[in-house]
């Protein structure tokens, strides 16, 4: 009888385990709606060079490999929940709120430090500010992390300093800026004068000067 329960038991374990849902992810092979979010946010950031249609082949996969290299992640070619994270989507759903979920928040602070190291503190806040209001932006991602893996948008991104440590000072920041602070008043891109090559970027309307950065719409 004893044995009988405990087969039962274990029964009942194997059949509870194998209801639970699995971890979504998508990969060589995948077909369907996450494939086609995948390629559209992959081509939006500038990885991915064919036109969205849901499948999974060799263009995606080196589309994807390339953005995991370029962005700090694992090169498998698998968009799992860390990949998709910094794609700025979710997987098996709805697209991600915009609202910052902790990691979103380290990782805005970790955009500051490594963009605004050195910068009076205002102009720290300014520069997350800015990253927010990108995410409230119908132009932009509608995400954090989306946002600040956007191919091109920040220099730390492509140098790798966006994965140093914040100091406490970029934590702060951050928080300000998610609590509601916006020195920019708005402003939806900044650069240093001193250093900016592109041509294009001294074309927008600058707002404010903080530090050495230049506020712009």
């Amino acid at each position: 009888m004893r044995r009988f329960l405990a087969l039962l038991c274990a029964a009942a374990f194997l059949i509870s385990v194998a209801a639970l849902p699995a971890q979504a992810a998508v990969a060589w092979g995948s077909r369907g709606d996450d494939v086609y979010r995948v390629q559209a946010r992959l081509a939006q950031y500038g990885y991915y060079t064919g036109a969205p249609d849901g499948i999974f082949g060799q263009a995606t996969y080196d589309a994807v490999t390339w953005f995991q290299r370029r962005n700090g992640l694992t090169a498998d070619g698998v968009v799992g929940s860390a990949t998709a994270a910094a794609l700025g989507i979710s997987l098996g759903g709805e697209a991600m709120p915009a609202a910052a979920t902790e990691s979103e928040s380290y990782l805005l602070a970790r955009l500051v430090h490594g963009e605004a190291r050195g910068e009076p503190y205002t102009g720290k806040v300014a520069v997350a500010a800015v990253v927010l209001n990108r995410v409230r932006s119908a132009a932009f991602p509608n995400t954090i992390s989306g946002v600040i893996f956007q191919a091109g948008a920040f220099d730390c991104v492509r140098d790798g300093q966006i994965w140093l440590q914040p100091d406490s000072d970029s934590i702060r920041a951050a928080n300000d800026a998610l609590a509601g602070w916006d020195p920019t008043a708005g402003c939806i891109y900044y650069y240093n004068p001193a250093t900016a090559t592109s041509s294009w970027i001294w074309s927008r309307e600058v707002r404010l000067n903080i530090g050495a950065h230049s506020f712009a719409v």
